[in-house]
């Protein structure tokens, strides 16, 4: 919802709904209600999120080892975004795996999957 743009009749459903008085006008304490309740959801969302990853990342670990090795990875990455050039992929696991130990841990994979 944040950095949406709205049409004015959006606009007035989602004041409408976050009205909770009726006045026509959003208060500090209805936005604040608003708030957290997106900040639940992001954790929440997170939470899932990372669970999903871990999920795959095990999966994608088929030695249990605890890590990838960047040929798995650049077979990720390909399926995510088959446009991506070779050089492109060169250059993210250059990047990923800094230490060019050929291998990309559970911290590493979740950092690039969602920063």
């Amino acid at each position: 919802m944040l950095g949406t743009q709205l049409a004015g009749d959006e606009l007035e459903t989602v004041i409408s709904e976050i009205d909770e008085d009726g006045n026509g006008e959003v208060s500090f304490e209805e936005f604040a209600k608003l708030a957290a309740k997106f900040l639940v959801e992001e954790e929440e969302d997170t939470e899932a999120i990372q669970l999903e990853l871990k999920g795959a990342f095990r999966l994608y670990d088929r030695e249990g080892n605890g890590f990838i090795t960047t040929d798995v990875l650049r077979e990720i990455l390909r399926e995510l975004d088959d446009n991506l050039s070779d050089d492109d992929l060169d250059n993210m696991i250059d990047e990923i795996d800094a230490d060019g130990s050929g291998t990309v841990d559970w911290e590493e994979f979740k950092a690039v999957m969602i920063g």
